[in-house]
């Protein structure tokens, strides 16, 4: 791909009305610049299915939305499992408007779209209201490039972090080829310096979850630690459902432990099988579902083999059904994880809203989630062992782990989608 599409070319159509139903809108027009991927489908563009109920959350709170995103061309598609959705089907699709940039992280590739991709957000900056970056990377961070333009026409703008990116890439540096892992190193030495610079030019630093917080806030004027969620107050757990769960925890039966997310190597997934074969050894009797694809899948059932644990696990795949995934959580006793790095996974706030504890590694975003009413047990990064003791500990301890159930319970109910929404609406509408 050589040249961004124009602006034209994105535009939902108009024929495809808002619902009636849908809040008047208090504030103007929102551009969103992302790293999120879009691709063409036999009906147009498409995205996601989270990333488009968050779009339509924001059409909620603004008369118009611009949403920019990186562009998947057929054989750059990663293998990666998602639910396309077409955006010419939302409800709110003719609030939106479509920037499908080109995928530009080569410096080749990125020298001949620069010109026409600047261009293009130049443009879709004069025509919006209010302006919001999701920072992550350098060469091809379209995001970055919008920043910089913003700040050429003396625009304020907001700037989002979703993970502390350059300890991410650092995590990964030993696991990939020489050549790709040159090529990081030197982008390492660029991003910190590149991503402060945009911070403190900005008017307003949105920082998913305490680590993100506690990186980049100190180069912002205005930081605010926030939680992109998409949990309804309808999914809470209900008494009846906890009072359930309690009552099985509490009659000895054994554990239900649940991971749902990608079989990769930041996830942990070969440390989750060590500290389920470390509890069973240590007397745990457990079942283990993980729920998720990913590049490790394989690896992971050899292990789980290796280990002696197939027994005791199962390995969903993609399970695409949004209540099929709540209810995996609500029936699970622990959410177990093994996060090896800095970032902000929704999972785990889906997880407390499902009554279901946290337990896993410790990190300043799952201690952040807990320091607002408990529901979980944090252990040492990297030490599987330590995660096992944890496992037996709540294993002989059914009154604690009940405890746990509660208190998750609690805690899950601060992450109601709409009303945080509303919140980061506010806020960009005021500062960006």
């Amino acid at each position: 791909m050589t040249a961004a599409p124009s602006l034209a070319e994105t535009t939902a159509p108009p024929s495809l009305a808002a619902p009636d139903r849908l809040r008047p809108q208090p504030h103007g027009r929102l551009l969103l610049v992302t790293a999120v991927r879009l691709r063409r489908g036999p009906n147009g563009l498409q995205l996601d299915s989270q990333t488009c109920a968050g779009i339509c959350r924001w059409a909620e709170h603004f008369n118009h939305v611009a949403f920019a995103g990186i562009l998947l061309e057929t054989e750059q598609e990663d293998g990666t499992t998602a639910d396309w959705v077409d955006v010419a089907s939302l409800p709110c699709a003719a609030q939106l408007t479509f920037h499908a940039l080109p995928m530009a992280y080569r410096v080749g590739a990125f020298a001949r779209t620069y010109r026409a991709t600047r261009k293009l957000l130049a443009d879709a900056i004069r025509q919006a209201d209010s302006l919001c970056f999701t920072l992550g990377y350098v060469i091809g961070d379209w995001a970055a490039i919008a920043a910089l333009e913003a700040h050429a026409q003396g625009r304020r703008y907001a700037v989002w972090f979703d993970r502390v990116e350059h300890e991410v890439i650092r995590n990964l540096l030993p696991s990939l080829p020489l050549k790709r892992r040159v090529k990081e190193q030197a982008m390492l030495l660029a991003m910190g310096p590149y991503h402060r610079l945009l911070t403190r030019r900005s008017s307003l630093a949105l920082l998913q979850g305490m680590d993100t917080f506690n990186a980049y806030s100190a180069f912002s004027t205005n930081p605010a630690c926030v939680y992109d969620v998409h949990t309804l107050a309808e999914d809470f757990a209900s008494a009846p459902a906890i009072a359930e769960k309690i009552a099985r925890i509490e009659s000895g039966a054994p554990l239900r432990l649940v991971y749902i997310g990608r079989a990769a190597e930041m996830k942990g997934p070969i440390d989750w099988l060590e500290a389920i074969a470390g509890a069973r050894s240590r007397g745990v009797e457990l079942e283990a579902e993980w729920l998720g694809d990913g590049p490790l899948l394989d690896a992971m059932r050899q292990r789980a083999t290796a280990l002696g644990i197939a027994d005791c696990i199962s390995f969903a795949g993609h399970v695409g059904d949004r209540e099929v995934v709540l209810s995996r959580m609500r029936q699970a006793d622990i959410f177990l994880f093994c996060h090896k790095t800095p970032e902000s996974p929704r999972c785990l706030i889906e997880a407390l809203v499902c009554a279901c504890p946290i337990v896993g590694y410790a990190g300043a975003y799952p201690a952040g989630l807990l320091a607002r009413g408990g529901g979980g047990l944090l252990s040492p990064l990297n030490d599987p062992a330590a995660l096992a003791d944890a496992l037996a500990r709540l294993h002989g301890d059914r009154e604690g782990l009940a405890r746990l159930v509660r208190e998750a319970a609690a805690t899950g109910r601060c992450f109601d989608e709409e009303k945080l929404y509303g919140e980061r609406a506010g806020l960009i509408a005021a500062h960006g």
